[in-house]
């Protein structure tokens, strides 16, 4: 559970830095890649505790899921890498779990986001202005990948774990 909390922490400043300046430092995805490969080396099991083989298939689908949005234009290297330490650190139920919740969060944030952008605090809104969605630019995606681990983690953890 207390590796699940720091999952969580980690992954939340992660979000909080793209939804705030629109890149997640090499420090914080490539030096959570280099520990959960590490951690895998040394125990044979993922962070979250899942066997080699399931960490190796949830990294692919990670890619899979990930390369076709990057190369578009869709997706940052950020998301990519992000992603990847996610599949290293849990399995694929996880990782699945994540991009479909990451998937309806920004269906919602589609739907809902001009009609709350106006209501939220003004020092929000500035600090977060990446996430306006009058903006005709992208969003950050990573809040977003928050709110489908969250949901992953509240929903579905006891059928994921």
């Amino acid at each position: 559970m207390m590796k699940l909390f720091f999952l969580l922490v980690w992954f939340a400043i992660c979000a909080e830095q793209d939804a705030r300046r629109k890149e997640i430092p090499n420090g914080l995805t490539l030096g959570a890649i280099a520990l959960t490969t590490g951690y895998l080396a040394v125990t044979g099991l993922t962070w979250l505790g899942a066997p080699p083989l399931e960490g190796a298939l949830a990294l692919l689908l990670a890619l899979a899921l990930t390369l076709p949005g990057y190369t578009l234009g869709r997706l940052g290297a950020a998301d990519v890498k992000l992603m990847t330490a996610l599949a290293l650190a849990s399995n694929t139920a996880y990782l699945l779990c994540t991009f479909i919740g990451a998937g309806v969060a920004v269906l919602a944030w589609a739907l809902i986001g001009k009609r709350v952008w106006p209501l939220i605090h003004q020092q929000v809104t500035q600090r977060y202005k990446h996430m306006n969605p009058g903006v005709p630019d992208k969003y950050p995606f990573s809040p977003f990948l928050l709110i489908g681990l969250l949901l992953t983690v509240c929903v579905c953890y006891p059928l994921v774990e």
